[in-house]
C-alpha cells in the first residue's frame, strides 16, 4: 500500500481519498483527467539523468556518430493536442527506423491482404538487419520493422506513389499538424555509403520475387526516410493518432480504420524494439518504436502519445535512456496494457 501511495502522489490525488479507496478495496487506476503530465516527465528525466546510464552511439553511421551523446528529451502530447515537453524536447534528430511505422500506416490499407503475403507479422528474433534468417524463410521477412521487411513497404510505396519520398514526408507533416520533416543529406549519403547489407537484403528480396521495382530507385526511399529528423515534441504529435483508435487530432481526418490502428499497435508491441521487443513489452508493456539514432516513440491508448530520445544505444540498439525512461514512467503511472 505505502508504494501505491506513494505513485498517487504524482498525479495530484488527494490523499485521503486514496486512502478512503484503498481501505475499502477498491481497485485503484490513475486518473488521467487529473493528472499533472508536465510533473509526471520532469520527475522522470531527473530520476534517469541521475542514474548516468552510458552506452554508445550508432557510430557506423559515421554522421550520426557525431551527434553529441549527453542530449536527452521527452514530449508527451495527450488527445486534447496539449504538449509537455523537458530537456532537449525540441531538437530535432534522426529518426531512422521510427518512420517504418509512418510508411507502413501509407500502404496498410492500400495492399490489405496482398500486403501479408509479402511480409509476416511474426517477432525476429535476430538482428534487424540479418540475412540469414531472410535466405531461411524464403525471402519473406518475419514483420514490416526489420530492415527487410521495410525494404519490402517501402517497394510497395514506390509501386503505389509517382514520388514516394515527397508524398512520405508530406503525410508525415499532415500528422504532426506542422511542417518539420527534414531529410539529412549527410546522414543520408552516411547510409547510402554504408548500406552494403541493406543493398544484399534487396537482391536478396528480388531473387525471391518479393521485389518489383528497381533496387536503386526504392534504397533511395528507404535511406531518405531512415534519414529524416523530428523533435520529440513533432515525433509524438505524429504518433498520435496511434493512441486515439486511428484518428489524428492534428490533421483532423481518421488516419486508419480503428481496427487497423490496433494492428500496427500490436505490430509495434510485439516487434518494434528489435531483439529487444519482448522484454520492453515485459517491463513497460506499450506499443512503440525504436530507432538507431536513439529515439523511441510510443501510445499510450486512449490517453496520450509519447517520444523520448537520447543518442546512446545498448547492445541490441536501443537507447539506454529512453528505454529506462519508459520503464520509470509506467512505473509511476502503475499502468500499462497488462
Amino acid at each position: 500500500m505505502c508504494g501505491r501511495a506513494k505513485r498517487a502522489s504524482v498525479f495530484g490525488l488527494p490523499s485521503s481519498s486514496f486512502y478512503h479507496k484503498t481501505l475499502s478495496f477498491s481497485p485503484i487506476f490513475p486518473d488521467f483527467s487529473r493528472m499533472d503530465y508536465q510533473h509526471l516527465i520532469e520527475e522522470v528525466y531527473h530520476e534517469v539523468q541521475a542514474e548516468n546510464l552510458k552506452g554508445k552511439v550508432a557510430d557506423y553511421i559515421p554522421e550520426i556518430g557525431n551527434v553529441n551523446p549527453n542530449h536527452f528529451g521527452i514530449a508527451l502530447v495527450d488527445l486534447k493536442g496539449n504538449v509537455y515537453g523537458v530537456g532537449d524536447h525540441q531538437v530535432p534528430f534522426s529518426i531512422q527506423s521510427i518512420s517504418k511505422v509512418h510508411t507502413l500506416t501509407m500502404v496498410f490499407n492500400v495492399f490489405n491482404s496482398k500486403l501479408w503475403s509479402r511480409v509476416n507479422v511474426e517477432p525476429s528474433g535476430d538482428p534487424f538487419n540479418s540475412i540469414a534468417q531472410l535466405e531461411y524463410e524464403k525471402g519473406i521477412p518475419r514483420n514490416p520493422f526489420i530492415n527487410a521487411g521495410a525494404l519490402v513497404i517501402t517497394d510497395a510505396l514506390c509501386s503505389k506513389f509517382d514520388q514516394p519520398i515527397d508524398q512520405i514526408t508530406n503525410f508525415i507533416n499532415e500528422l504532426a499538424g506542422a511542417t518539420c520533416v527534414k531529410i539529412n543529406p549527410d546522414v543520408k549519403k552516411s547510409e547510402l555509403n554504408h548500406g552494403e547489407r541493406n543493398t544484399a537484403l534487396a537482391y536478396f528480396l528480388k531473387s525471391f520475387k518479393n521485389f518489383n521495382n528497381p533496387i536503386d530507385e526504392v534504397l533511395e526511399v528507404y535511406f531518405s526516410h531512415c534519414a529524416m529528423e523530428m523533435s520529440c515534441v513533432d515525433l509524438a504529435k505524429s504518433f498520435s493518432f496511434l493512441a486515439n483508435d486511428g484518428f489524428s487530432i492534428f490533421a483532423d481526418r481518421q488516419i486508419l480504420s480503428e481496427s487497423s490502428a490496433r494492428r500496427i499497435n500490436a505490430l509495434m508491441l510485439t516487434c518494434g524494439f528489435y531483439d529487444e521487443a519482448g522484454e520492453f513489452a515485459f517491463k513497460v508493456g506499450l506499443p512503440g518504436k525504436s530507432g538507431v539514432g536513439g529515439g523511441v516513440a510510443a501510445v499510450m491508448p486512449h490517453k496520450f502519445s509519447i517520444a523520448v530520445w537520447s543518442p546512446e544505444l545498448n547492445e541490441k540498439g536501443n537507447s539506454v535512456k529512453s528505454i529506462r525512461a519508459f520503464e520509470l514512467l509506467t512505473d509511476k503511472l502503475a499502468f500499462s496494457l497488462f
